[in-house]
């Protein structure tokens, strides 16, 4: 290789590692979404946007940069089980993500859906939540489709920040 030879994503050790145990556990036994959703009385500045009863927070391992989840405070796996203004605010949030991530990062497309279930690929499939992530024409490259690896050209930090402003 000429002018590359390494890209470097430390962050993502402990999870391809295995270190950090059952993706949809914290370390404390309780559900990783719960766990995320519960900062938005101590630490709201960690998550995107905090509605009424759902939240925009970010995906920890993304798929492309501005990758978010909007996910209900509720711990359920099925749609059905919400309460009907849950729902709307779940997709009045979606909606509002795709604009932030539109005006943010200007992609040529989005994807935005859910896994309802391991079956569908959830990997959290008790704590239902909707991914709304960008796409660009050329984001398939000999990285993802050789190496196996996602390339992101912001840290975490830096797309909260982008995302948050987005949503003001």
């Amino acid at each position: 290789m000429d002018s590359l030879e390494r890209i470097w994503a430390t962050w993502r050790r402990e999870y391809v590692s295995g270190e950090t145990g059952e993706i949809s556990r914290a370390s404390d036994g309780e559900c990783v979404l719960c766990s995320v959703v519960g900062l938005r009385t101590s630490e709201p500045d960690k998550l995107v946007y905090c509605g009424e009863s759902s939240a925009v927070i970010l995906n920890a391992y993304p798929y492309n940069t501005g990758h978010v989840m909007v996910l209900p405070y509720d711990h359920e796996s099925n749609f059905e089980d919400l309460k009907q203004e849950i729902r709307v605010e779940i997709f009045d949030l979606v909606t509002r993500s795709i604009s932030a991530v539109e005006r943010s990062y200007t992609p040529d497309g989005i994807n935005m859906g859910a896994n309802l279930g391991r079956g569908a690929g959830a990997g959290i499939p008790d704590h239902l939540h909707v991914h709304v992530l960008p796409r660009w024409d050329s984001d398939t490259n000999f990285m993802t489709t050789v190496g196996g690896a996602r390339v992101l050209p912001e840290s975490l930090d830096s797309t909260l920040e982008r995302l948050r402003a987005a949503f003001e």
